[in-house]
């Protein structure tokens, strides 16, 4: 009988850590060599609106470039090579710029990818804006309903910008130090997603930026939050989040809340603009030396941990950016 156990947690294992090493049926490829396409955004512009196969899989490198996946393609997919695909340890493409606010941009125009198209999903990619400190610079820019499943997303400010649609991010890992996940008009569930900080003397997680009540809320369920590999980060160094607008709404639930969270949990937007009158920043079920402490008067604990459909719609099992497997 033991055997028998043994067996299947280890063919269950095997399941969990398949990788996947070719294209998927259907899709078009792109590789750093040998192939019909060598740039990402070459392969995407190939794939006409009403191609009914709209994916493409990358072979392993570093894709020094920006792409931009319009509204008119519809419901691309983007799978990465990758030696596990439950999760973003094992990806072996990154997608890379460096483009910010600097350059005379505006925060969508920094982003090295940039989803306009209703249903998009992307597979196991890392996406980075190389910029570093000093000025606003995107790694992902989403204007869409879209999924991200095992991805990575680095920079330092502003990483991710949730700007509208229904959005999901499963078992992905996002990391920067100054409101690096934020927008304006978008419903964004994170689920089983490593939230990892970068060394600095203050920093924020996110910065929702909803300027009615009800016009945008983060959820993040599962997840956890620490110092990035490789960086120390005192204790207390980090906010969960801060309001960009005066209705800002983000939650965290059922999640790890390493030390680097400060006890107050929740910050003012800036000392003599505070923008709190609005906003429903809640904790519920968390765990860690940071899920505890005299929290901002403005937060507030929880009776009940927010439901997925409360964000993404009750009908979104169906909808076609919405992968199960990876909840």
């Amino acid at each position: 009988m033991m055997k028998s156990i043994l067996g299947s947690l280890a063919l269950a294992s095997t399941v969990l850590a398949a990788g996947r090493t070719a294209a998927p049926e259907g899709c078009i490829t792109v590789a750093k060599s040998g192939a019909k396409y060598t740039t990402i955004q070459a392969a995407v512009d190939s794939l006409p609106a009403s191609s009914p196969a709209r994916c493409v899989f990358i072979q392993p490198g570093t894709y020094a470039e920006q792409v931009l996946v319009d509204a008119a393609k519809g419901a691309v997919t983007l799978y990465g090579y990758t030696d596990d695909t439950s999760s973003h340890a094992g990806n072996k493409v990154t997608i890379t710029a460096s483009k910010s606010q600097a350059d005379g941009l505006t925060n969508d125009e920094t982003a090295t990818l940039r989803v306009k198209a209703a249903g998009f999903k992307m597979y196991n990619v890392n996406v980075n804006n190389g910029h570093g400190q000093g000025s606003q610079a995107v790694a992902l820019s989403a204007y869409a309903d879209s999924g991200y499943y095992g991805c990575a997303f680095t920079g330092f400010q502003d990483t991710v910008l949730t700007q509208s649609g229904r959005q999901l991010y499963a078992k992905c890992l996002i990391q920067g130090a100054t409101d690096f996940i934020f927008g304006q008009q978008s419903f964004a569930w994170f689920e089983k997603s490593d939230i990892r900080v970068l060394a600095a003397n203050l920093g924020y997680i996110t910065a929702n930026g909803a300027a009615k009540s009800g016009a945008s809320e983060y959820v993040f369920n599962n997840c956890n939050v620490a110092a990035a590999a490789g960086n120390s980060v005192a204790n207390g160094a980090y906010y969960l989040g801060r309001p960009w607008g005066a209705y800002a709404q983000v939650v965290f639930q059922k999640s790890a809340l390493g030390s680097v969270v400060n006890a107050a949990g929740w910050s003012v937007w800036n000392a003599g603009d505070e923008r709190t009158g609005g906003v429903l920043f809640g904790e519920v079920g968390n765990t860690g030396a940071g899920a505890s402490g005299s929290r901002a008067s403005f937060s507030k604990k929880l009776g009940s941990a927010v439901d997925i459909a409360a964000i993404l719609g009750s009908g979104y099992t169906s909808k076609g950016y919405y992968d199960a497997a990876y909840m």
